[in-house]
């Protein structure tokens, strides 16, 4: 696998400027996602959200603790198996659209953007070290992102947080997208149990809306089939194998959220600073 960025050939990759300038061009046939969901929360979320900041916490410092050792282990394996840190930071927009630094184990080569700029992984991406390749596959370079949990600027479960880089594209080109700034951003989620990650806008207009119908229901019931979806992902079951095991809302009751967008009031969008 290629680690060094000189080797990249600038013909078979796409870079973040390009996937960008395709928002204002959406697939003919594909509208915009653009449901609302509540400018406030229900009876039953307010009643939730204290319990559900208490049991963030409780479990963030539990599997903090527990997870210290393989923690270590993986910071070791990237620190010398690859020139650079084994920590990175990295600011991404969070509730209320304001910016935050979150915290990961380094999956790819340092300083790697210096010749490509911001852009979105790709399949077979040459940036990744063969060791953030075992980090990704089994998510352990998530795991510093419980420090996030900690401080409040994540919760476990939520719409993963994207950088400002492309936030004020996307919510230019996705209407419904501001919408995910209501909550905090999540480790997991329900895109993430059910999709693949993000390599281009296509990928992330049909992720948008599974995060839009978490922003609107969350809660108990839906944060504790997500948790237990996940660690099944992580033991290898496939996204199909969570739909069978109706783990997860069905993608069709997901995906029609589209055929009540006419009907939705709009969204209060966030002016760009």
């Amino acid at each position: 696998m290629l680690t060094n960025l000189d080797t990249v050939n600038a013909q078979d990759t796409t870079s973040a400027e390009e996937e960008l300038a395709r928002l204002r061009k959406p697939r003919r046939g594909t509208p915009d996602p653009t449901p609302t969901p509540p400018l406030a929360p229900t009876t039953l979320q307010r009643c939730y959200a204290p319990v559900r900041r208490a049991l963030d916490f409780s479990a963030a410092l539990t599997l903090l603790v527990v997870s210290c050792p393989v923690l270590l282990l993986a910071a070791l394996a990237v620190r010398f198996s690859s020139r650079g840190p084994a920590f990175y930071t990295q600011v991404r927009t969070g509730r209320g659209g304001r910016p935050f630094t979150i915290y990961k184990i380094r999956t790819m080569v340092d300083n790697c953007e210096s010749l490509t700029g911001p852009r979105w992984t790709m399949p077979g991406d040459p940036r990744i070290t063969p060791i953030g390749w075992l980090l990704r596959r089994s998510h352990l370079d998530e795991l510093p992102q419980l420090l996030n949990v900690l401080k409040g600027e994540m919760s476990l479960i939520g719409p993963r947080p994207e950088r400002p880089e492309f936030v004020e594209r996307l919510e230019r080109a996705l209407p419904g997208y501001p919408a995910l700034h209501h909550v905090l951003p999540g480790i997991t989620g329900l895109a993430q149990i059910q999709l693949p990650p993000d390599t281009d806008i296509d990928s992330v207009r049909r992720k948008l809306q599974y995060d839009l119908y978490y922003v609107r229901h969350w809660g108990l019931l839906l944060d504790l089939r997500v948790t237990l979806g996940t660690m099944l992902h992580m033991v290898g079951a496939s996204f199909s194998v969570l739909q069978r095991l109706r783990l997860v809302p069905a993608a069709r009751n997901i995906e029609r959220i589209d055929d009540r967008r006419e009907s939705a009031p709009p969204l209060l969008h966030r002016q760009a600073a």
